[in-house]
């Protein structure tokens, strides 16, 4: 593998000009069978509203890996690039289940109900590892402790290519961890602003409809003109600083309002996805 080859599969998509596509997944290895032919960009291990379990998750991740097809590409990284949701919503501060979920190996990790610049830098500095001060790219401080082994072996690297790529992008241009911060109440989108300015290494902002929809008054409604005027609020501060931005509800009536107005991380329900991906593809020209 050379240094210059791109590992995870979202930040290919998105240097490439693509949209990228997602979709949660249970935590099982059959799962993880399934989800790891599946033609997406990346799945998302679901640890905030299932168990979170770091055995099982490891386990996954190894299930993850299709041998022939890295013999057949070259690649030592799985073709579906694995990142977790961690239980920890962003008051909470859990620095560990970060921690532990990027040990494993996972290439990002998205973090529920961030709303303040607070919140955000914790998360980003979560998911770093600690710098010199008067080395470049410093802020936001990296607290993750230092423990690489395991994700260095899943990534096919020794642990110094692993501490060289294993920082967040885009702050470190060569890193292949993305940092989601999911954006579902209004103090939120209040905040969205001065987070975005303020906090630099933040990989893409991920829509929370359903929690959003329901501090609105309405609850699930998401084509409600309330709630999409709420989200276009968020599109448009995400657009003014050129960060990516999912949306975890795309189907196949609102995939192409969503691609027209920007979103770049598109997640479906998988069992209505194929369909979805593949309009996507065609609609975004490739």
């Amino acid at each position: 593998m050379t240094q210059t080859q791109r590992l995870n599969g979202i930040i290919r998509a998105w240097e490439q000009g693509k949209p990228a596509f997602s979709a949660f997944a249970k935590l099982d290895t059959q799962a993880a069978i399934e989800m790891a032919d599946a033609p997406y960009d990346s799945i998302v291990f679901e640890m905030e509203h299932n168990p979170y379990d770091v055995t099982a998750l490891g386990n996954a991740l190894q299930f993850m890996l299709n041998r022939k097809a890295i013999v057949e590409s070259g690649s030592v990284a799985p073709g579906v690039t694995p990142l977790a949701r961690i239980p920890a919503n962003g008051a909470e501060m859990n620095q560990a289940f970060a921690k532990q979920v990027l040990d494993r190996g996972v290439y990002g990790v998205i973090w529920p109900h961030v709303a303040t610049v607070e919140q955000a830098y914790n998360a980003v500095g979560s998911c770093r590892y600690a710098r010199p001060k008067n080395a470049p790219l410093y802020e936001p401080k990296g607290i993750r402790g230092d423990g690489p082994a395991t994700a260095a072996r899943y990534w096919g690297l020794s642990q110094p290519d692993y501490y060289a790529k294993a920082d967040v992008w885009p702050l470190a241009p060569e890193g292949e961890i993305l940092v989601g911060l999911m954006c579902e109440s209004t103090e939120a989108i209040s905040n969205l602003d001065d987070i975005l300015a303020n906090v630099p290494g933040i990989g893409f902002i991920l829509i929370g409809e359903g929690d959003l929809s329901q501090e609105l008054g309405y609850a699930r409604q998401y084509e409600h003109p309330v709630v999409i005027d709420a989200m276009r609020k968020i599109a448009d501060i995400c657009r003014k600083y050129s960060v990516p931005l999912g949306n975890p509800h795309t189907t196949a009536s609102n995939l192409d309002r969503l691609l027209q107005e920007g979103y770049r991380f598109l997640m479906s329900a998988p069992s209505r996805s194929y369909g979805v991906v593949g309009k996507g593809r065609e609609l975004a020209g490739y």
